[in-house]
């Protein structure tokens, strides 16, 4: 699987949940309506940079705080089609795959990208090109990549019963 994008940084280490989708918007089911409530207790300006191509690159720890797969949802209905940052809190590196967001974890890729850097990323093999640069990180477990090619848990799940469960 091969995603390309431009970057939008959030040049921060320590970023949370509550931050990028603040509680009061919890009771929001509608993916779409997330996405207008993104990034909301950051840096609301952050969601006009989201353009359907947005590659997120982000610092160390990204996503620590409550676990809410708000924020990977709004994410992706937001156009943002994968996440590198430095490093991930798990739950949150965990919640993205489950919603078909691939999370990265690439300190010397984050340090090179700029906002509006052309980025490639090879999921399976864990290469990643921004501006030209080559970078490589550790590839993703095949479990993982077998996820995000189905869109995420849910999706995969209705294929296995559907295609080799039967």
């Amino acid at each position: 699987m091969r995603i390309e994008g431009r970057a939008v940084v959030i040049d921060q280490d320590d970023v949370d949940t509550d931050v990028m989708y603040p509680g009061r918007f919890l009771g929001i089911l509608d993916d779409g309506e997330m996405a207008t409530h993104l990034f909301e207790g950051l840096d609301p300006t952050l969601r006009d940079q989201l353009v359907g191509d947005t590659i997120l690159v982000a610092g160390s720890n990204f996503g620590t705080g409550s676990s809410r797969e708000n924020v990977p949802a709004a994410m992706r209905a937001a156009g943002i089609r994968c996440v590198i940052a430095k490093s991930f809190a798990r739950i949150f590196h965990r919640n993205c795959i489950n919603l078909g967001v691939p999370a990265i974890s690439c300190p010397e890729a984050v340090a090179a990208a700029r906002p509006g850097s052309r980025i490639q990323v090879e999921i399976e093999t864990g290469a990643i090109d921004v501006d030209g640069r080559m970078f490589r990180t550790t590839a993703l477990p095949p479990f993982m990549v077998e996820l995000l090619n189905a869109g995420g848990l849910s999706p995969w799940i209705r294929s296995t019963r559907n295609g080799r469960l039967g």
